[in-house]
């Protein structure tokens, strides 16, 4: 069979930054494959890995491992061979490489030496995630895994109490079961969802509160596959002692001027991290006044 090769120029010196497949290889751009094919070389989290995904595609280049484990002896031959003229690209095994791995000190010295960093957006398992989750995604924290041990992943939970945007997390399986158990004794009964395979073929979403999730995978057991976990945020505070009236209504007689009553409770809800229920009756008010 024919190497397919890119079609593009050289490429220009710098770090190429490049999201591969998460489990379907339909999800590889052509731009994917036109920089792995142009690049100088490729760091991969996994050699082995990235083989077998341009091997699926017939490209072919020189490939060097770059993992957390070697990082500080490989990114100063990676960042010469940039500053040389080399074109360099960097993936993880799957997804978006930095989310969730150790890419980010390369990219952070490549900026520091002044050495142009290029990103080729695509797959990732988080956002991926947060499109099917059906959980609120204007305002999210990613958290990559918890801690294994139940003390720690318990006070982990504890520092994200009160965070109102929505949270998203990887997760092993076979922790999974404990680590909803967790979830639900701190965080208490919030709509969560376990997002599971995304993109294969059983590919599936359990939506449930947390204790519901947590008594399901502990009846039976830990789900195979690759696991995203999704909980809804802190529930926002009403109004009250602890946000003054006359604050509201400032906020509201200012948005008032350019929104709909409904625009301008949203903006201030979002804004001043308020009900929007409670935010809206007072705009309505306002606005007959």
């Amino acid at each position: 069979m024919a190497e397919i090769r890119s079609e593009n120029k050289k490429l220009s010196a710098g770090l190429y930054v490049v999201a591969t497949p998460i489990g379907n290889l339909g999800d590889m751009s052509k731009r994917a494959q036109d920089i792995l094919a142009a690049a100088d070389m490729v760091a991969c989290e996994d050699t082995r890995v990235t083989a077998k995904l341009m091997s699926a595609f017939l490209l072919k280049n020189t490939l060097i491992p770059y993992h957390e484990h070697n990082g500080a002896t490989q990114r100063p031959k990676i960042l010469a061979k940039i500053r040389e003229g080399g074109a360099v690209v960097l993936v993880s095994d799957a997804g978006t490489p930095l989310i969730s791995d150790p890419g980010y000190k390369l990219v952070e010295e490549a900026h520091a030496e002044g050495l142009k960093v290029v990103a080729i957006p695509g797959p990732s398992a988080l956002i991926a995630a947060l499109s099917l989750a059906g959980l609120p995604t204007n305002k999210f924290t990613f958290l990559g895994f918890p801690p294994n041990k139940s003390k720690a992943r318990k006070d982990w939970f504890h520092e994200q109490q009160a965070n109102t945007g929505t949270l998203v997390f990887y997760e092993s399986a076979k922790r999974l079961p404990a680590c909803l158990a967790d979830g639900a004794t701190v965080l208490g009964d919030r709509q969560a969802a376990v997002c599971r395979e995304l993109t294969k073929k059983f590919e599936e979403v359990v939506k449930d509160d947390l204790f519901g999730l947590a008594n399901r995978y502990a009846s039976s057991g830990p789900p195979k596959g690759e696991i995203v976990v999704v909980i809804d945020g802190a529930p926002k505070s009403a109004p009250d002692a602890g946000l003054a009236t006359e604050e509201l209504d400032r906020a509201l007689l200012i948005a008032l001027e350019y929104m709909s009553v409904k625009s301008a409770a949203a903006f201030v809800a979002d804004f001043l991290d308020v009900r929007r229920k409670q935010v809206y009756s007072r705009a309505l008010t306002l606005s007959k006044e």
